[in-house]
């Protein structure tokens, strides 16, 4: 384990968090800006260490350029329709950040976009504090959430949240890394199998409407393991995904807290160097984002790569979009007494 300083944010310093695992090679590195996973290696069969997600040298470039790359998103992660809701009667207006008609990742500055406080450290964890006061973006209620990264044996990422609050508010966090298994150019060559039979259907601007909807038949349906790329019937261009799954949670392991275990979510596999990573969360759904939309073809990534079109898959355990606006989604709402909690892993093995 090791800590060095990363740069300054807000007039507070960032730091850098170096984790292992306690006996293999796997080694992450966390930063205090944004409770982002800023680089994780994990061991290939063959003992060599592959890169598997995306990120920036600097402080700078993670400010001006970062598509949430790594970061905890909330106070609300992902869409709220229109940047409205009500509590108990009471309408609560929040910032409207995407193209000004709807809220993405809890607003402007989110908390993947703001430095957080180290609380522990040792060599496999790390854990971050963060207050959201009340009247944040327009949320009600202070909120104290904790995110905990720890490394197991032999390579895997877990990451435990959790928040408290003095008023009813929602709560939605998720975890925002592009993962990439090979190093190549874009993942849209990467074979996927999710464990869901619906989505839920969205509009134009990507927020859920309240149908579920079968992916049978779909472009959706990745209950067999196959490519990411997907043409379309038309078109013969890639069908580009941003979309949240219905997780079916029928294959359970336990999480660690009562009530709550793991289940598992997605396997996406590399067929150039037959390394996998499976999903497991407690969470009910998964957002999979391809990364059509990323172009930081002048800002050079880790160790000077580029990253265009596609060049990184989010997958993003979490609550349904919009949820607090629909009521037969499950609630996102977190009361005082209340403990918002969800545990998800990232399991890297050989293919």
């Amino acid at each position: 384990m090791s800590v060095r300083e990363f740069g300054v944010a807000d007039g507070e310093p960032v730091r850098e968090i170096t984790i292992r695992a306690p006996k293999g090679s796997a080694r992450a590195k966390v930063l205090t800006w944004g409770a982002v996973l800023r680089d994780m290696l994990v061991p290939l069969p063959s003992g060599e260490l592959q890169r598997v997600v995306l990120g920036f040298d600097s402080l700078d470039a993670y400010i001006a350029h970062s598509p949430h790359m790594g970061a905890i998103a909330g106070r609300v992660a992902n869409r709220i329709g229109h940047g409205r809701f009500t509590i108990d009667g009471t309408v609560y207006e929040v910032d409207r950040n995407q193209d000004g008609r709807h809220t993405l990742h809890g607003g402007t500055k989110g908390f993947g976009k703001r430095p957080w406080q180290l609380a522990h450290h040792d060599d496999s964890s790390v854990t971050l504090t963060l207050l959201s006061p009340d009247g944040d973006h327009g949320f009600p209620g202070n909120v104290t959430v904790t995110c905990v990264y720890r490394l197991l044996e032999p390579a895997t990422l877990r990451i435990e949240l959790s928040a408290t609050t003095d008023r009813p508010t929602p709560v939605n966090l998720a975890h925002h890394s592009y993962f990439n298994l090979d190093g190549s150019p874009s993942i849209l060559d990467h074979r996927m199998r999710v464990e869901a039979d619906f989505i839920t259907a969205t509009d134009a601007d990507l927020i859920p409407t309240g149908e579920i909807r079968s992916v049978e038949g779909t472009p959706y349906d990745f209950r067999g393991n196959r490519s990411i790329r997907f043409p379309d019937a038309e078109t013969g261009a890639p069908v580009h995904y941003d979309i949240n799954f219905v997780l079916r949670r029928t294959r359970l392991e336990p999480s660690g807290i009562p009530g709550m275990p793991l289940a598992h979510a997605a396997l996406v596999t590399s067929l150039r160097n037959n390394l996998a990573l499976d999903v497991w969360t407690t969470a009910p759904g998964l957002q999979v984002y391809d990364g059509r939309k990323i172009d930081l073809s002048g800002i050079p990534g880790l160790d000077g790569a580029i990253y265009g079109s596609n060049a990184g898959l989010a997958l993003e355990p979490q609550h349904f979009p919009n949820s607090i606006n629909i009521p037969h989604f499950p609630s996102v709402l977190l009361t005082p007494g209340d403990v918002y909690r969800q545990v998800s892993e990232f399991r890297f093995h050989a293919g």
